[in-house]
């Protein structure tokens, strides 16, 4: 039983709870809790659609390497996303980090 809890994923990656989850909003400049769901949730909104598109690239580059994808949509210069861990039905450091490199690459 010991080793089933050391191969469990979820185990690495817990889901936060809402007080977790709220701390980590308030250091996350721009993004809120999303209505109706555990999800996090930005609007980020460049000088053109070329650098809406380079940074959606880059994060996708990112996210495929923490295997950890957005929910998002692209319309012309405004790049919605909206991060939760599906697998454990909320939100997870790995969508604080991930939220957090969005930030960081959008300056």
């Amino acid at each position: 039983m010991k080793n089933e809890k050391l191969k469990d994923p979820t185990l690495k990656n817990p889901l936060l709870n809402n007080t977790d989850r709220d701390l980590a909003l308030k250091s996350l400049n721009g993004w809120t809790k999303s209505e109706g769901r555990n999800a996090i949730g930005k609007e980020f909104i460049f000088a053109d659609f070329k650098e809406a598109f380079a940074f959606m690239t880059r994060v996708a580059l990112k996210a495929e390497q923490m295997n950890h994808h957005p929910e998002w949509s692209n319309v012309y210069k405004t790049v919605l996303v909206a991060l939760t861990t599906h697998d454990r039905k909320g939100v997870t450091k790995l969508d604080i980090e991930l939220a957090n490199y969005m930030n960081e690459i959008s300056t």
